[in-house]
């Protein structure tokens, strides 16, 4: 969940990106029929978050270049994401416990391309509570958000419950867990849009929403309205400032409904 789900601590950084995402062999739409979809999407992005103090910073979340790769139904084509960024201020810092929450509020403009499913919509706003307790050498964060669109018609407007778990085994490295979960709270009302995509149906005839990247504004997405993600990887800190961190995501709900049948996260994050 890697447009919504941050580091409670305010920081000065700048994060490339690489994400893989597989897409199911088949996915479930309208009807109680299937389609074939296969192949995967890549997004390259890097966001940036300024502190300007130790409580308040300006954050960057959702940003990059989209490559979908397809392998059925659904046509190949590259594009820029939305921006999406906002403020992040500390509420609760306790450093003698070793807890802090923050809350985030903050806009994504639909400046994408609607070739990978971007740039629709009056845009949206984005509101976000995350905390952090440390426990000696284990580490505890929890996200809770939702996605609030301007146009309640042309996006679906949705929920998360993010947790991550790690555990320091040594100085530099440390091994993680991270559980998603993604709701529909009001649907789209599906309308032709993504002209590039099957003529623009895509919002119709799916019976899910598109998780932390895509918004189709899905009238059947309450079929499935949540969606639940496990992720497994590391974090391996390369020098006082720098750290890398890889990650592999599968759904634990049904892969036919949604687009995810597995992900592949990469990320450096450069802190200064």
């Amino acid at each position: 969940n890697s447009t919504q789900f941050y580091l409670p601590l305010p920081r000065t950084s700048l994060k490339p990106i690489f994400l893989r995402q597989s897409f199911p062999s088949q996915v479930n739409i309208a009807g109680g029929t299937t389609l074939p979809v296969d192949g995967d999407l890549m997004l390259f992005g890097l966001q940036f978050e300024y502190a300007f103090n130790d409580r308040l910073s300006l954050t960057a979340f959702k940003d990059g270049y989209v490559d979908m790769e397809p392998d059925a139904t659904l046509a190949k084509n590259t594009g820029f994401a939305n921006l999406a960024a906002g403020l992040k201020y500390v509420l609760i810092h306790k450093p003698d416990s070793q807890y802090v929450l923050s809350g985030y509020a903050g806009l994504e403009l639909p400046t994408g391309e609607d070739e990978v499913f971007q740039g629709t919509g009056d845009g949206s706003l984005n509101l976000i509570l995350s905390d952090l307790k440390l426990y000696g050498d284990w580490q505890l964060t929890g996200g809770l958000g939702t996605h609030l669109p301007f146009d309640g018609d042309e996006e679906s407007t949705t929920g998360f419950l993010s947790a991550h778990l790690g555990y320091n085994l040594t100085d530099r490295f440390y091994p993680l867990m991270e559980l998603n979960c993604y709701h529909v709270f009001s649907e789209g009302d599906g309308g032709t849009r993504f002209s590039e995509q099957v003529g623009g149906v895509v919002p119709s005839v799916v019976r899910f929403e598109g998780g932390d990247l895509l918004n189709l504004g899905a009238s059947n997405a309450k079929d499935n309205a949540t969606a639940v993600t496990m992720g497994c990887g590391f974090r391996y800190k390369c020098t006082s400032r720098v750290d890398l961190g890889l990650a592999y995501e599968f759904p634990l709900t049904d892969e036919e409904d949604g687009l995810m049948d597995n992900r592949i996260t990469c990320d450096l994050v450069w802190s200064f």
